[in-house]
């Protein structure tokens, strides 16, 4: 992929799954990565596995919902690598949507936490990494969505307006920064079909999500690592401001 070779770029929420495979991803098209995550001990394993490959990556543990400690991971990034060519914000506190059920039966606590972790900790993130950016004329920053922002579900009403507003914060970004070089862009995974997933899904509710996807397979993490990659990459850079959907065909539009 064309320029990742020896960009520095910061992978929060690097430990597992989708992070994990963009850290693989970024690392085997040459770059050198940072890996934020409330998991220490699973970023640490997974740089010290990629340091014996010969990659230059390093681990840091951090909490999404404070902004000191978001704060000191980005400083402490900016401090290891010189700089920073890249963000992938791929932070979401999934243990609130099994209690997000709708307005009349959340308490404000799940809101709370909900918008504290995926909207404010983003906002908190690009806030941290953007001084730097700007002072390089370039940067490039991916956010996390999902379809849940436009889908208009019955339930889970605090994790679908935190990634509305994801998809608002994005192109916000790119309308006030993208002529100074700056570029934001969201990735809206379908139904990703992680190990952890795979090892504990029956095999019957895995046959029904694939019904609504045009496509003969589930997602896997590689295929948002792949999508991800590229719009942190310059093959990327007149991409600023949307919102792609690596869904399998599930939905389409805007």
């Amino acid at each position: 992929m064309k320029n990742l070779q020896d960009k520095a770029i910061l992978v929060c929420g690097g430990a597992t799954g989708i992070g994990a495979a963009t850290v693989r991803r970024l690392c085997a098209e040459g770059a050198s990565v940072g890996i934020g995550d409330f998991n220490i001990a699973g970023a640490r394993a997974l740089a010290t596995e990629l340091q014996a490959a010969g990659c230059n990556v390093e681990a840091w543990e951090y909490d999404q919902a404070e902004e000191a400690s978001i704060n000191s991971l980005v400083a402490a990034a900016l401090a290891h690598f010189g700089r920073l060519d890249g963000l992938f914000a791929n932070v979401a506190d999934l243990q609130t949507i099994h209690v997000d059920a709708d307005i009349l039966s959340n308490d404000i606590a799940v809101w709370e936490r909900t918008l504290q972790v995926n909207l404010l900790g983003t906002v908190s993130l690009i806030r941290a990494v953007l001084p730097a950016m700007l002072e390089q004329g370039r940067g490039a920053i991916v956010l996390t969505s999902s379809d849940a922002a436009i889908a208009g579900e019955p339930e889970r009403p605090a994790y679908a307006a935190s990634k509305a507003a994801i998809n608002s914060l994005c192109r916000h970004v790119a309308s006030k920064w993208g002529r100074e070089g700056i570029r934001c862009n969201v990735v809206s995974p379908g139904f990703v079909l992680t190990e952890q997933l795979d090892a504990n899904m029956p095999q019957e509710m895995k046959d029904w999500m694939l019904k609504g996807a045009r496509s003969p397979r589930h997602g896997n993490p590689q295929d948002i690592a792949g999508a991800a990659s590229f719009l942190l990459s310059d093959d990327g850079e007149w991409v600023n401001g949307q919102a792609w959907r690596v869904n399998g065909g599930v939905s389409y539009g805007n």
